[in-house]
């Protein structure tokens, strides 16, 4: 990943590394340890449902099956992701048939037959329980088939991958504003915003996160399947992302009309802006996850050497360290906000969900590599999280990450360790990827 964009400055790191060996050797068996056996030891394939199909989805902290076991298309998407990379990383062929179980989930019971496309959200059973479609939800179901084929070669899960796409460009795609439509009907109309919805909905929005996952869908999809408009429609979100939702701070606006206006309460009052933080607020997660997912993108379209890109990158990273990471402890806050006539970023929500530190690693990592002159500061950003991240987020005993850090959230350690918004994607994708460099930069090291 990122091997020739990263060349020429991983020299340099390598170098660097040689002398933080045995730190950086001591949190790749960490790390090592945190995937397998802390991590995708404990879900697979006990969260293998082998009487109605796909995967459990809500598990107690101290993982077991719970509740009524609703399944999302996000969340089944990310474990079929998941068990198939898993299969590629560790070259163990029997996370290929569980993530097979996911695809047929996928294929029979979320598929829509009639009008195409995904459905949000079934029962355990299969049994559709919103008819409501979005973008977001979609472009997970192309990210898992894509990775589900790459593993297994079943064409099968290639051609409904292309399926989705094709449907995506047909109903969600804005051929005139560019981007995608978040929210659509059943048949695939998007949904209007009208003066009736209220302004704490994102319902008729274009938005930041749909786009960001779009983005990471098309990537995965287009390494296997090099089609022409794919490539088109990923260079598109490519230029969207990085220079209109960025903001010139180096911040993702998380909200937008059709045309693309921002959608900020920054003229209100405090008390309306804090009502409407749902659409309004700087989520330093989102920064460093998107900042890794665009330069992913440029790569697998074959510009190695993305000099905006990059740019844009680490100013995203190095503002989210400036203003939401918690100078005391480590880590990235929730939520900030720039207030109006305040000189300074103000944090909202002091809070720090997993999902934001897993990607902040590996965003660090990359970093480090990319920019030797800054590559200090990130190594030590990225050692000061890990460490955060083994004392108030990794569950030693149970197994998995809490969903928040437990220096803000101590209730949280006997809350629920996953469900339909919460699974293995996010820890595992960027411990994999964490290892990989790190084992990489072992072998220059050793002279290998």
């Amino acid at each position: 990943m990122l091997k020739n964009l990263t060349f020429i400055p991983f020299l340099f790191f390598s170098a660097l590394f040689a002398q933080q060996k045995n730190g950086l050797d001591s949190i790749l068996k960490q790390m090592q340890l945190a995937a397998k056996e802390q991590l995708l030891d404990k879900y697979y394939p006990r969260n293998i449902d082998t009487v109605y199909g796909g995967y459990l989805s809500t598990f107690t902290y101290d993982i077991q099956p719970f509740g009524e076991q609703d399944k999302m298309i996000v969340t089944q998407s990310r474990h079929t992701w998941s068990t198939a990379r898993a299969a590629l990383f560790y070259k163990d062929t029997a996370y290929i048939s569980m993530a097979r179980h996911g695809f047929y989930f996928l294929r029979d019971k979320m598929w829509d037959t009639v009008y195409g496309g995904f459905f949000n959200l079934v029962n355990r059973q299969g049994i559709v329980k919103s008819k409501i479609k979005e973008a977001y939800g979609n472009s997970f179901a192309i990210y898992a088939l894509a990775a589900y084929y790459e593993c297994s070669g079943d064409i099968n899960a290639l051609n409904l991958a292309k399926k989705t796409f094709t449907w995506l460009e047909n109903h969600s795609h804005d051929n005139q504003y560019k981007g995608y439509y978040q929210h659509l009907e059943r048949d695939g109309t998007p949904v209007k915003r009208t003066a009736l919805i209220p302004g704490t909905s994102d319902i008729g929005y274009k938005d930041q996160n749909s786009s960001i996952h779009l983005l990471e869908a098309f990537t995965e999809l287009y390494r296997i399947w090099p089609d022409p408009l794919l490539k088109t429609r990923l260079q598109e979100l490519l230029l969207l992302i990085r220079d209109t939702i960025v903001t010139s701070k180096g911040y993702l606006q998380l909200f937008f009309t059709p045309e693309w206006k921002p959608v900020s309460y920054r003229d209100s009052s405090k008390e309306v802006i804090l009502k409407h933080r749902n659409v309004d607020h700087v989520s330093f997660g989102h920064d460093v996850e998107t900042a890794f997912l665009m330069m992913e993108a440029s790569e697998a379209l074959g510009i190695h050497h993305d000099n905006k890109t990059m740019e844009v990158g680490k100013r995203m990273v190095d503002h989210a360290l400036r203003n939401g990471w918690d100078s005391k402890l480590g880590g990235f806050y929730d939520e900030g906000y720039y207030f109006k006539n305040v000189p300074t970023i103000t944090i909202i929500k002091e809070s720090k969900n997993w999902w934001a530190q897993a990607e902040g690693l590996n965003t660090l990592l990359i970093m480090a590599d990319l920019y030797p002159s800054d590559s200090m500061q990130y190594l030590q950003r990225f050692k000061d999280l890990w460490q955060y991240v083994q004392t108030y987020l990794i569950d030693h005993q149970h197994g998995d990450w809490y969903e928040e850090g437990l220096d803000k959230e101590p209730e949280r350690k006997t809350a629920l360790k996953a469900h339909i918004w919460k699974g293995t994607y996010h820890n595992f994708r960027a411990l994999s990827n964490c290892i990989k460099r790190l084992q990489k930069n072992m072998k220059v090291t050793n002279g290998k």
